[in-house]
């Protein structure tokens, strides 16, 4: 029995070959049952985000090439490609990998939490797909467990280290009522749809969205039931807005040191905080010499974002702890099933042996026989038939010089506890 944790990631390949391997959702059940079929793999499931595309499986013992062989041309991949980038994590490995992941000490941004839900939705696709089974299934949820562990228990999620939540860090700090704030957001991309949905959560109710098109801005708005409008509109905007935050891909600046003068104007010199998230600029830097202006740049976030990236690498280490002593738990407690599965072998073969004797001895006193003669019999009979197989192997492993597994034999019969200690 063996677990593998195998795939490509953002540290071993380039975007062009983690899209070449990634997996979309409709193909999901699809991929396990058909890995499942064709390779010697038992239980199966699969976790593809933008920075990974990995498998994690239960076998009878280690067959990483076959189901390497079966990622390539499953994605119209060469093995030796695919080799070149490929890792693969075996037993206690595996698992101690998965406990990373899913606790987002193996992401691209240090202790991210949205892997732990993509890794959950992994496993419920897998559920659906009928490739996991107990073994793998009660990896999944040790797993699970550690990661929750690890954000109840250290400080590796705590600050933000995302662009979008830095600049919604900033503006928490300027305002101290966010709720009673207007956020005007300048384009409809994923670095806004996150500042969005970052300012919906503290409470901000009156947003904004302005975009080139208004098909997207609506799209967006209507998410966080904000009010859409074009870019040639936010002059006319302007000066309702308390919190500006841009991040389009113009190449030439939207907002002008004579549209911001204009808006201060008419909200009688009412403070503004304005973060400009886009590369170019979208905001002329002239705009943060005016009074009431708190301006920010992508650079002044990446400081922020670089200070909270220090503190959670100082957790990292709490975390790292956390996932060995998952680690080792779900180890411990796997042996442990497996004794289990022995011991209930074992048991049944006993009374098996039991209840053959027993029959032989009711049919020895319903012949007459005399009480104690067959219950002697009986005890006899247990006996030689209980040490037979035993004895058997003991002989055996001694005439083979195997010294260390009558030593385990004694312990495993307890032979030393009526034995006098010197």
């Amino acid at each position: 029995m063996a677990f593998l944790a195998l795939g490509i990631n953002h540290k071993t390949a380039s975007v062009d070959v983690r899209e070449r391997v990634a997996f979309t959702p409709e193909q999901m059940v699809q991929a396990l049952q058909q890995l499942c079929r064709v390779t010697p793999t038992r239980e199966a499931a699969i976790l593809s985000t933008c920075n990974r595309s990995e498998l994690y499986l239960q076998q009878d013992q280690v067959e990483a090439d076959a189901v390497l062989a079966w990622l390539a041309d499953y994605h119209g991949l060469s093995l030796d490609e695919l080799k070149a980038c490929a890792y693969v994590h075996v037993d206690d490995q595996a698992v101690r990998h998965m406990m990373r992941v899913a606790s987002g000490l193996d992401s691209l941004v240090l202790g991210e939490p949205q892997i732990l839900g993509q890794m959950k939705s992994s496993y419920a696709v897998a559920r659906e797909a009928g490739s996991i089974g107990p073994l793998l299934g009660r990896l999944f949820q040790a797993t699970f467990s550690t990661a929750k562990t690890v954000r109840t228990d250290t400080a590796i999620g705590e600050n933000p280290v995302s662009v979008a939540f830095a600049a919604v860090s900033l503006a928490r700090q300027i305002f101290s009522d966010l709720q009673r704030s207007r956020a005007l957001l300048i384009g409809a991309g994923e670095t806004i749809t996150l500042v969005a949905r970052h300012l919906h959560e503290q409470g901000v109710k009156k947003i904004v969205v302005a975009n080139r098109t208004l098909e997207r801005a609506s799209a967006l708005a209507a998410e966080f039931g904000a009010q859409a409008i074009l870019l040639a509109d936010i002059p006319d905007e302007l000066h309702n807005s308390d919190i500006v935050i841009s991040s389009t891909a113009s190449q030439l600046p939207i907002l002008g040191k004579g549209a911001v003068e204009q808006a201060l104007k008419k909200r009688k010199h009412k403070p503004m905080f304005m973060v400009d998230i886009a590369v170019p600029r979208d905001i002329e830097p002239q705009v943060g010499d005016l009074d009431d202006v708190y301006l920010y740049s992508v650079d002044d976030l990446h400081e922020v974002v670089a200070e909270n990236l220090k503190s959670r690498q100082g957790a990292a280490q709490a975390a790292e702890e956390l996932v060995a002593a998952g680690t080792e738990d779900f180890m411990l407690r796997l042996r442990e099933l497996a004794a289990v599965d022995v011991l209930k072998a074992y048991r049944q073969s006993a009374e098996r042996i039991r209840d053959e004797e027993l029959a032989k001895a009711q049919r020895l006193l319903a012949n007459g026989g005399n009480p104690e003669d067959v219950l002697a019999q009986l005890a006899r009979g247990l006996t030689n038939k209980l040490l037979h197989a035993p004895s058997v192997q003991l002989k055996k492993l001694s005439a083979e010089g195997r010294v260390e597994a009558l030593s385990m034999a004694q312990d495993l019969f307890a032979l030393h506890e009526g034995t006098e200690k010197p």
